[in-house]
């Protein structure tokens, strides 16, 4: 299976913010934003001026795409099943995105980032209602219950500290339980709920062209 093999910092630094793709990494002197805070390359430093309609569109997407880890036909795919659904594009967009049991697994806490979360979801230690799934982009529904598996359960430690509270914006559709290692995901949630700073609806334009 396709996926990104170069060094994920540079993401961060070719969208000139913050994705939190390497975890406790981003929240120490050595995140390559607080470092190198300008696009990776010979020219980075050089690269400036006003940026085209386009080109705005298209950073927005990939901000987007980078922070939950998809690759372009995935992200696509979920942008045309956004688009056969009723309502708001670019939020149900979002919440699809949400509602991935890797991304469900990094919010709760079990993982420091959503790649970590996607192999351990990959290996077979999670389960969503008691039943195992290994498919990281499983769409969890209000009401489910994600923990880890009762033989899997000596490999986490639910990380409290403030600052991995704050990097993964513990948010109130999801509800963690410490001292069962349990979470359950408890709503579908609004786009205001959703602590992803992008503008889905440049997203929306860019795909509709």
């Amino acid at each position: 299976m396709a996926r990104y093999l170069d060094a994920k910092c540079k993401l961060c630094r070719r969208e000139g913010d913050k994705l939190f793709l390497k975890g406790d990494r981003c929240f120490s002197n050595k995140c390559a934003i607080e470092k190198r805070n300008y696009t990776p390359g010979q020219h980075g430093r050089g690269r400036r001026g006003k940026a085209s309609k386009y080109n705005v569109q298209l950073r927005e997407k990939q901000k987007l795409r980078r922070t939950y880890g998809l690759l372009e036909n995935q992200f696509r795919n979920y942008f045309i099943k956004a688009v056969q659904q009723k309502g708001i594009t670019g939020t149900i967009l979002l919440q699809m995105l949400e509602r991935r049991l890797d991304n469900v697994v990094y919010r709760l806490g079990f993982t420091s980032s959503r790649a970590t979360a996607r192999q351990l979801i990959r290996h077979h230690h999670f389960q969503v209602n008691g039943k195992p799934v290994d498919i990281p982009s499983y769409l969890v529904s209000a009401g489910d219950v994600i923990s880890p598996r009762p033989k899997s359960k000596d490999l986490f430690v639910i990380q409290e500290s403030v600052k991995n509270i704050d990097s993964r914006q513990m948010v109130a559709y999801l509800e963690m339980d410490t001292n069962k290692l349990q979470g359950q995901f408890l709503e579908i949630p609004s786009r205001d709920a959703i602590p992803v700073p992008v503008n889905e609806h440049m997203i929306v334009e860019l795909y509709s062209k």
